[in-house]
C-alpha cells in the first residue's frame, strides 16, 4: 500500500486539477483531497471547522489499486471538509451525497464515493462526495464532528441548488457502513443544532428528502461495531453516551424514508443493526423498505457480479427512489 501527502498525489498522480468554487472569496487548500480532473469542489466551512482551534491536519491518501488498476483510495487526515460535485451528463434535478464509511478511521473514497456516483450520475442524479472529518483527529465535541459535516453538507448543496441544476426538495442520501451511520444521523437529528450558525445557509433545513443505508453501523450499544464506536466515542463511552448516538433510539415521524439493505452474512457489522433500524422506522410510523440479502459480506457496493442478487440492489434503490418523489 503506497501512503502519500495529498499535495504528492494530487499534483504528482493526478495531474494539477482546477476547481471551481461556490463561495466566492475562498481560497482552496493547495491540496484539496481526492478531487479527480475538474471535478467542482465546494468547502464546507467559510474558515476554521466547529472545534478545529489549535487542529493542524496534513491529508493523507492511502492508495491501493487493484491488479486490474482499480483505485481503492482511503483517506484520513482531513482537516478541511469538502463535497466534491459529480455531474450527470443528462440531470434530472434529484441530488444525492454519497457517504463513504471507513469506521470513522479513514473514508473509503472510492468504493463508497466515486463508485456511487459513476453509477448514479449514469441515471441521471447529481452526486456529492462528502468528505467529513473523523472524530478522532482532535477536534472538540468529536462525536459530532462527522454530523456537523453531514448537517452542513446539505444546506451547501440546498443553498446552490439553483446554480447546479438540482431541485431543493429532492435531495437525498447514501451511506455505507459508518457513513450509514452518518447519514442515519443526519436522517434522524437533522432539527438537532451541532454547531453554532455560520452564515445564512445554517438557516436551511438539514433534513434530507430520502436516505439510503448500506449495511450500517446503526447501535453503539449491545451489537454495536465495535471499532466505529471506540472511532466515534472513545474507549469507554457511558450507557447514556451510547443511546445518544444509537440511531435506532432517534427515528420520528418527521425522519425521511429509509431505505436500508445489508447482507446476512456479513461478519463485520452484524445484520441486527439493520433490523433494529427498520422496526425502530415502522413503530415511529415512518416509511422503510428494507432488504437483507443471502449473500454480500460487508462493503459491497456497485461491482458485484450480476450472478449475486445481492447485485440487484441498485435497481431496487431507483425503484424505491422513484416511488418515494427523489426521482420524477
Amino acid at each position: 500500500m503506497v501512503e502519500q501527502s495529498r499535495r504528492s498525489l494530487i499534483l504528482g498522480g493526478m495531474g494539477v486539477a482546477s476547481f471551481a468554487v461556490a463561495r466566492a472569496g475562498w481560497s482552496r487548500p493547495a491540496d484539496t483531497p481526492a478531487a479527480d480532473g475538474a471535478d467542482e469542489v465546494l468547502p464546507l466551512w467559510p474558515g476554521t471547522p466547529p472545534g478545529g482551534a489549535g487542529v493542524a491536519l496534513t491529508e493523507l491518501i492511502q492508495d491501493n489499486p487493484d491488479p486490474k488498476g482499480k483505485r481503492h483510495r482511503r483517506l484520513s487526515r482531513i482537516g478541511n471538509p469538502v463535497l466534491i460535485v459529480k455531474r450527470a451528463a443528462k440531470p434530472n434535478g434529484a441530488a444525492v451525497i454519497a457517504i463513504p464509511g471507513g469506521g470513522f478511521s479513514v473514508l473509503n473514497y472510492d468504493a463508497a464515493g466515486t463508485d456511487h456516483a459513476a453509477w448514479l450520475t449514469a441515471v441521471g442524479i447529481t452526486t456529492f462526495i462528502l468528505v467529513y472529518r473523523l472524530p478522532g483527529e482532535g477536534w472538540a465535541q468529536r462525536a459530532d464532528v462527522p454530523l456537523q459535516d453531514a448537517q452542513r453538507a446539505i444546506r451547501l448543496v440546498r443553498a446552490n441548488a439553483d446554480r447546479l441544476g438540482i431541485d431543493k426538495n429532492r435531495i437525498g442520501l447514501l451511506g455505507s457502513s459508518a457513513g450509514g451511520h452518518v447519514a442515519g444521523s443526519l436522517a434522524t437529528r437533522f432539527d438537532e443544532r451541532v454547531y453554532e450558525r455560520v452564515d445564512a445557509q445554517d438557516d436551511l433545513s438539514a433534513r434530507p428528502d430520502l436516505a439510503a443505508l448500506l449495511f450500517p453501523v446503526v447501535t453503539m450499544g449491545n451489537g454495536a461495531h465495535a471499532p466505529s464506536r471506540a472511532a466515534l466515542l472513545g474507549a469507554a463511552p457511558s450507557a447514556a453516551v451510547c443511546d445518544a448516538y444509537s440511531l435506532e433510539r432517534h427515528v420520528v415521524s418527521g425522519t425521511p424514508p429509509l431505505f436500508l439493505c445489508c447482507a446476512g452474512d456479513d461478519q463485520v457489522v452484524s445484520p441486527a443493526n439493520t433490523l433494529a433500524l427498520y422496526r425502530a422506522t415502522l413503530d415511529a410510523g415512518s416509511k422503510a423498505e428494507m432488504h437483507v440479502f443471502q449473500k454480500g459480506g460487508h462493503g459491497f457496493g456497485v461491482q458485484l457480479s450480476q450472478a449475486v442478487p445481492t447485485a440487484q440492489w441498485p435497481v431496487l434503490f431507483v425503484r424505491f427512489a422513484r416511488y418515494n418523489g427523489l426521482l420524477a
